[in-house]
Parts: structure tokens; sequence; C-alpha cells
């Protein structure tokens, strides 16, 4: 799903980095972990011989719907813990305030014993070193991960080790309006699989009124970083380099090389020929479009889906298909979306942490998978909760999801579809996205575009890089 765009300086950023490196090392305060062992994972029996109730905060950034079915899964845990463990959800608004709040709370000692945070904030997490690496309570308890979706303990393992628990995860899909692909003569049930496939389709589906105004556009979507981030994925090309920042950290971006600018000269050249609208870069708008029915093909995260399907009642039937490939000769998928878990160390007890892990353990269950998924529509961690009978209906009700299942099922996971661990990979998204969007409105040639937008986030990269050497 869409992340918010970053809003503080990056020179607050840089030195909250390093200092909460230096807290790492720190006192923290009475009965509160903050030497050596602030970061291991302590046993079952710190909470079994416990003569009083371990009450822990989970920091979050969902609300609505989503907050609805935090709620419910805290309170299913509360209730089966015996009064050994109180859990108690606090949001803390969008993900970017999220995070901003946790490290003000950092600075100030105060972190909060689980907290969710959203993928692109993975690189900052690890380098805080204020978090117990999931891998540590993986081992501590012989726990069987396997049930873990590859693809998605792939985008936040490091050496092969997880390094959070994937809590709600997102994937981005090619969404089809089926009546405007059989008006055009085209099949719905063989959608276009690359961009080319979708430029040429898109020209079939633009149609325009008796006086020549244009009624409905072949494709839309919003100007959005993340969609960038996938075709580059698709291409098996890597965002950034040192392995996607994971053999060590990413010195560079690279969506200014051979796939990202195809792509933002693909896109360019469909709004130009009138076969594409530009909405811009509000989410919300390039959604309102496809709801209308005046875009044909659109490419949103599986989180729009049930939105989408609603919407279109009476209108028009919501088709789903594969992410696209950035050409026909790609080989390579694209990357899970959403946030995950990550346990505090640094100023908590052993007793914390043991009651955060044993809340995640029972987030990962497929019966607590099988409920969240169907009450947010975000895709199951667990696999077998697919195999829920909740789950099970819920998939007979929408389909249309079935597409998002099948996507993470068919790619072997890989360096590129892991995506790209950099300390300012919200400055990299906005940069890549002011690239494009030169590019589609023609103030800059799609490679100048790029080529300027890539350069413009290096001395961020560099300024954070050198606050973690």
């Amino acid at each position: 799903m869409r992340q918010p765009k970053p809003r503080r300086a990056m020179t607050a950023f840089v030195a909250l980095v390093a200092a909460a490196a230096l807290t790492a090392c720190g006192g923290s305060g009475s009965g509160t972990d903050s030497g050596k062992d602030a970061l291991e994972a302590p046993g079952a029996e710190v909470l079994e011989k416990a003569t009083d109730k371990t009450t822990i905060e989970f920091w979050h950034g969902m609300k609505g719907a989503n907050a609805e079915a935090i709620d419910k899964l805290v309170a299913d845990f509360n209730a089966q813990s015996g009064g050994k463990v109180e859990v108690k959800p606090i949001y803390q608004g969008n993900y970017d305030e999220t995070i901003a709040k946790y490290k003000a709370s950092v600075q100030q000692k105060s972190t909060p014993a689980l907290v969710q945070i959203y993928d692109i904030g993975s690189r900052f997490m690890v380098d805080s070193k204020q978090t117990v690496p999931m891998h540590k309570f993986i081992d501590k308890d012989n726990f069987n991960a396997g049930d873990i979706e590859p693809n998605i303990a792939n985008y936040y393992s490091i050496d092969g080790k997880l390094q959070s628990m994937p809590f709600n995860t997102s994937t981005p899909l090619l969404y089809l309006n089926k009546e405007a692909f059989v008006r055009a003569g085209l099949d719905p049930t063989k959608p276009p699989q690359n961009l080319d496939e979708i430029g040429e389709m898109a020209k079939k589906l633009t149609v325009k009124d008796a006086g020549g105004k244009t009624v409905q556009y072949g494709f839309g979507a919003a100007i959005y970083g993340w969609l960038v981030e996938q075709l580059i994925a698709t291409d098996g090309k890597e965002y950034c380099d040192n392995g996607n920042g994971r053999k060590g950290l990413a010195t560079k971006v690279q969506f200014d090389q051979e796939t990202g600018v195809r792509v933002a000269q693909w896109w360019a050249d469909l709004v130009k020929g009138g076969y594409a609208t530009n909405t811009g870069r509000k989410t919300d708008d390039a959604q309102a479009a496809f709801k209308a029915g005046t875009v044909a093909m659109h490419l949103e995260s599986t989180g729009a889906m049930r939105g989408y399907i609603e919407a279109a009642k009476g209108k028009f039937t919501v088709l789903t298909a594969p992410y696209p490939k950035a050409s026909a000769s790609s080989t390579g998928g694209p990357i899970i979306g959403g946030a995950s878990l990550w346990i505090n160390g640094v100023g908590h007890s052993d007793k914390e942490k043991r009651a955060a892990w044993e809340f995640v353990k029972f987030a990962l269950t497929p019966a607590q998978q099988a409920k969240w998924h169907t009450g947010t529509g975000y895709v199951p961690v667990n696999a077998k909760a697919l195999d829920e009978q909740i789950d099970k209906d819920w998939v007979a009700q929408y389909p249309q999801f079935k597409t998002a299942v099948d996507q993470l099922h068919a790619l072997p996971p890989s360096v590129a579809s892991a995506g790209c661990l950099l300390g300012v990979m919200p400055q990299a998204r906005k940069a890549s996205e002011d690239g494009l969007e030169a590019a589609i409105v023609g103030s800059k040639p799609a490679d100048q575009a790029m080529k300027d937008a890539a350069a413009s986030v290096q001395a961020a990269i560099d300024s954070y890089n050198k606050s973690v050497s």
C-alpha cells in the first residue's frame, strides 16, 4: 500500500541514526536491558517465573478497518494469555508519523516494546541497534518459521536471517476493467504481460466521444516511486548497489540506469500520445479515475482491491492480473510492500521482550493470520492461513485476490525481488517520482530526468552512510 512521503529534515534523520546507535550502548534505567544482553532473546522462563502481569505497548500506524483488526488481534491474545501478559495497542498516526515518533522515543529512551514500521524504514531500524533481531527469538525457541511466505520473509532478511517479523503485506497488481476490454474487442482473460503489451492495448482501450474528448484512457496510475521499484525488480535488476544494500550499505540508487529510464520513457510516451491519463502523484486521484471507469488498466496494491470491487458494483467488473514485466524478456518479479514488527531490546526488561515475542508468535498463527487477512485485505504472512475455512470463504467471495497469492508463489526469491535496503529510502522514492514526473510532463528527456533524480539523493545517501559507518 502507498507509503507516505517523508517530512523530516535529512540532517535530523542522520543525527538520530548516530544517536540511536550510541543509545544501544548506554544505560536506560532500572530493571531494563541496556548492555550487551539488550539485543539478545530471553527464554520462556522469564514469563513462566513472573509473579505479576507484564504490560507492553504496541505502536502501530493502522486506522479504520485495519485498526479494528489490530484491536481484535490484541484482544484475542490478551484473553488467552492467562493474565500473564497485556498488550496495549496505540495508534501513532500514519507510517511516516509512526517512525518519526519512534525516532523521538529512541532519543528520549522511552521506546515501546513492540512497534510496526513500514518496509522502507527497515535499514534505519537495523542500523539504530535498538531491536532484537527476530531470528534470535526463532533460534531460542527452535520456532518453525518455514510457513512464512518465502518472498515476504526475503524482504525482511539479511544474509538469510529474519530481522523483523512480517505483519501486513501487500503486493502490486494490474487491475482491469472487464467490460472496457470486451468493448475494445480484447480478451480480458488474456491480460498484458509487459509494458509493451500494455502500451498496445492502451491504444485500443482509449475512447473519445463525438467531440473528440477522451472519456476513457487505456492506462492510468499514480506517479509513485513504489511502482518504479516494482518494474525494476521484474526486470531482475537491483534498485541500489551492494546487492540491494544487503551485502553492505548501499552507496547509490540505480533507477537512472536502463530499466528505470525505459519505464519513464514508456510512461511519458503513453501520456503524450493521449493513451494514458496523468493524475499526478496523489494515489487517491489515480484510484478515483479507475473507480469511475475512465481508466481501463491500472497499477496498484492488493490493499486497494476490495475498495475497487465495491466501488465498481453496477458499473463494471474488476479483474486482476499479475504485475507486468518491464519487457518480454524480463524474468524477475515484484517486491512486497507493507510493514513488519520490531521488538525493542534497549531499555526493556527480559519479560517485556519475551511478552512482545509471544504476541508476535500468536499473530503469526494460521487462525489469526486468516482473521487478519480477511479483515484487512492484506496478504497472509503465514501460507497455512489460506487453508482456514474463513480464508477459503473470503477468497471465494473475492476471487480477484487469488492473483496475488499465485504471483507470490510463482516467483523464486531473489536479491532483486527482495528490494533495496537504504537508509534514506523514503527520500530515494520521492526522487524517483521527481524524475518520472519530469519525464511525463516533458520538462526533461527521460534519461536526463532520471539521472538528475538519482543525483539529487546522493548527498543524503553519503551523509547517512557516514553517520553509521
